[in-house]
């Protein structure tokens, strides 16, 4: 309990938490897995309406837009797989 507290006084001096908590809560996961989905369509659509377009700035565009959003699906990912967060922390050790 005194940990919890710590935490959330943390959190309420700095506005963000300086080290995620050891375990995900369900609410936090059906989050994530929402924030992946969401990524994926954009990805998917951007693709597809690319696809569709015969002018090569909106082509462009869109490929920049599925590009973003793939980028921001990896970095979730990664955040996501503890042997990765492993690996940076000995990177930076």
């Amino acid at each position: 309990m005194e940990q919890q507290n710590s935490i959330n006084s943390q959190q309420q001096t700095t506005g963000f938490m300086k080290q995620p908590p050891d375990m995900v809560s369900v609410k936090d996961s059906l989050y994530l897995t929402d924030m992946l989905s969401w990524n994926l369509i954009a990805i998917k659509k951007a693709h597809f309406f690319a696809a569709q377009c015969t002018d090569p700035q909106v082509i462009n565009a869109l490929t920049r837009c599925g590009q973003m959003h793939q980028r921001h699906y990896d970095t979730i990912l990664s955040h996501l797989d503890p042997n990765q967060q492993q690996n940076q922390q000995q990177q930076f050790q």
